[in-house]
């Protein structure tokens, strides 16, 4: 059992006054890397030989930088055409080089999996979340050492969850046999096409 400390208790006065020190020397430390940051940034101005002051503003409708300008989402149901060829040909990649070899063991009636997943709409969906999340939580600069076991937990077994099991995705498919036909349904009815087919 630790032993108890039996010093003398402080008075609250005492601490109050420690936490007024601690106050004073945040505001001193914020006071000096605000200065910091000033002389690093008038520095850097005259290395380039630019005044802040004196920067052009971007003309109408161009952006300030790259890093200004709006990109699309990486997520593959947002892409189109060529975007979304080079994303699907870098997915498959990475699901048959991978995920198949390395995760997948035999396709069962309780594990389903589907050789032919590319033409499953809802399961490029899936992977590709999966894929996205791989990058993101493989990488220790960005999520350090714990982000496969995050990755495993949040991502993957939910992923598989839903794709392989006897109801899920690949339902239809046995091994060596493909079908997608279960996994097209006709038109979700929706309020706009109910209008659209009273008229």
């Amino acid at each position: 059992m630790a032993d108890i400390p039996t010093g003398p208790v402080r008075p609250p006065a005492a601490v109050e006054e420690d936490v007024e020190d601690l106050k004073a020397q945040v505001a001193k430390l914020t006071a000096e890397l605000k200065g910091i940051r000033e002389t690093l940034a008038a520095g850097a101005d005259e290395a380039t030989g630019e005044d802040a002051d004196e920067e052009e503003a971007p003309e109408d409708g161009e952006p300030e930088s790259e890093e200004d300008e709006w990109q699309y989402p990486p997520f593959i149901a947002l892409l189109e055409g060529d975007l979304r060829d080079e994303e699907l040909r870098a997915l498959a990649e990475w699901v048959e080089g991978v995920l198949v070899p390395g995760y997948l063991g035999e396709a069962s009636a309780d594990a389903r999996w589907c050789h032919r997943w590319l033409e499953h709409q809802d399961a490029v969906l899936w992977l590709h979340g999966l894929w996205l999340a791989w990058q993101e939580l493989t990488d220790p600069v960005s999520c350090g050492y714990t982000g496969p076991s995050v990755w495993h937990r949040d991502h993957y077994l939910p992923a598989m969850n839903e794709l392989r099991k006897s109801s899920g995705t690949f339902q239809g498919c046995t091994k060596g046999e493909h079908s997608i036909a279960h996994r097209l349904p006709g038109r979700v009815p929706s309020a706009w096409w109910y209008e659209d087919s009273e008229q």
